[in-house]
């Protein structure tokens, strides 16, 4: 198992980076080690199999996620990407067709899910080149994610939850370690019990669970995103911003950055309280929403 994993991670390593959109997908192969491992694909046990298939799975959509951010899958566009592995592991196992056709024809549906779920990624990438260049997202410091987000350590209530913590969690860890009760929720694998491997987006918040919700250019940075383009999911951010602020306890805060001036000016003054403050050298404010009511 071990050693199909690494090829896995190998197979999406020689094609990083490579330009899915493009007419002529025949750049899109499979490595030589991959096709040495096909030899032996008829020995996987069904539960190996399906092991296998989730795990091909979740590292193509890390590697999507890598390529560009604002990326967005929800439960449905994963399941037909499990289907695309699932597919793709049936026909390595039965080999009615050369490996050639399976490439192609894998490569192709991947290309065709992209577009159903992502529209946008199209008109940006169908003339560039043959690599793209990510648009990724960053890890930063806590010192940077504190001085940004402006809250004192100190005087958080709790409990509190990061929105986009980052795989390696950084802020969470470093709030954990003064003594708080915190949480983060990130789209990626986590491997701790305080990091919560979940979409913002169908995360249940619950109602005034939390003291304190913190997201540094995370959930607020793709709302914006999406409240700009033509095909944006903005309705949804629109429901899971408000179930953000329901599930803070009164007293409780909701920090974030960027600013969300669009949705901002219609918040109930009767239930909440905004302030919102100038960053240093970033063409950015950050808002800070407290619950009254």
């Amino acid at each position: 198992m071990d050693g199909f994993k690494k090829n896995i991670d190998s197979q999406i390593e020689f094609n990083q980076g490579k330009n899915i959109f493009l007419d002529n997908l025949g750049f899109l192969q499979f490595a030589e080690e991959t096709v040495k491992a096909i030899s032996h694909i008829d020995k996987l046990n069904p539960d190996s199999k399906e092991s296998l298939v989730d795990y091909a799975t979740d590292k193509a959509l890390e590697e999507f996620y890598r390529i560009n951010q604002y990326y967005s899958f929800d439960l449905k566009a994963k399941n037909n990407l499990k289907k695309i592995y699932s597919d793709l592991f049936e026909n390595l196992q039965n080999r009615t067709t050369s490996i050639e056709d399976i490439s192609k024809k894998h490569y192709e549906k991947l290309k065709s899910w992209l577009i159903e779920n992502n529209p946008f990624a199209e008109i940006i990438y169908k003339n560039d080149n043959e690599n793209v260049s990510p648009v990724a997202c960053s890890e930063y410091s806590p010192k940077l994610q504190i001085d940004i987000l402006q809250f004192d350590v100190k005087h958080l209530m709790q409990p509190v939850l990061d929105i986009g913590c980052g795989i390696n969690g950084h802020l969470v860890n470093y709030l954990k370690n003064q003594g708080l009760e915190v949480y983060g929720i990130d789209r990626f694998k986590c491997t701790t019990s305080n990091l919560l491997t979940a979409d913002w987006l169908e995360y249940d918040y619950g109602k005034e669970k939390w003291g304190t919700v913190v997201s540094n250019l995370g959930f607020s940075n793709h709302f914006n995103h999406h409240n700009l383009r033509e095909d944006g999911n903005y309705i949804e951010y629109g429901k899971t911003y408000m179930n953000i602020l329901t599930s803070l306890k009164v007293g409780g805060c909701f920090h974030y950055a960027p600013d969300l001036p669009f949705i901002e000016k219609y918040l109930d003054k009767n239930q909440f309280v905004l302030k919102k403050y100038e960053i240093n050298e970033y063409d950015f404010k950050t808002t800070i929403i407290k619950k009254i009511k």
